[in-house]
């Protein structure tokens, strides 16, 4: 019988190709029939291995979740950027590969992000998720959050509606 390990660490440069990756087909799957095709494309392109190796060597606060070694999936947080919203903390992406969501690897990823920004001394947690994204919408409401704002988001003239998830 084989063990595999689950592991929840802070991204290293060296991480870039596996988080480009994951970003390119979390993306793909999470919003394909939302964004429209043309500004998708353009938003995962620009994300490849070289803007993930400079957003880690910046100081991005980026974790991953990997089995067995392998990368799964990744968070990105900070502080909120939503100046109407007392939350302090802020996930900003939170994304598996699909074959690996629904098997418990989101909520623990989720989990240590809040823990990361509880230990910097950021009181309360906000996460946006678009409308339409069903799923995202589920794991937030199914992780505790409460919805309490809306927002728009605009993409190739499309404006998207997108909701604030909180926790205390």
């Amino acid at each position: 019988m084989k063990t595999l390990t689950i592991d929840i660490r802070k991204a290293e440069p060296h991480d870039a190709d596996a988080i480009a990756e994951v970003h390119h087909t979390a993306w793909q799957g999470a919003y394909a029939g939302i964004i429209p095709h043309r500004a998708l494309t353009a938003m995962v392109n620009r994300r490849g291995s070289g803007w993930w190796a400079q957003a880690i060597r910046r100081s991005a606060t980026v974790l991953v979740v990997e089995i067995g070694g392998s990368i799964a999936g990744y968070a990105t947080l900070g502080r909120n950027r939503a100046r109407e919203l007392p939350q302090e903390g802020e996930i900003y992406e939170l994304y598996l590969k699909p074959q690996c969501q629904g098997i418990g690897l989101g909520s623990q990823l989720f989990k240590a992000a809040q823990e990361l920004l509880a230990a910097r001394g950021l009181k309360g947690l906000v996460v946006w998720a678009l409308e339409e994204n069903e799923n995202a919408l589920s794991f937030y409401i199914g992780a505790g959050g409460r919805d309490v704002a809306e927002g728009v988001e605009v993409f190739d003239q499309k404006a998207l509606r997108k909701v604030a998830f909180i926790w205390n």
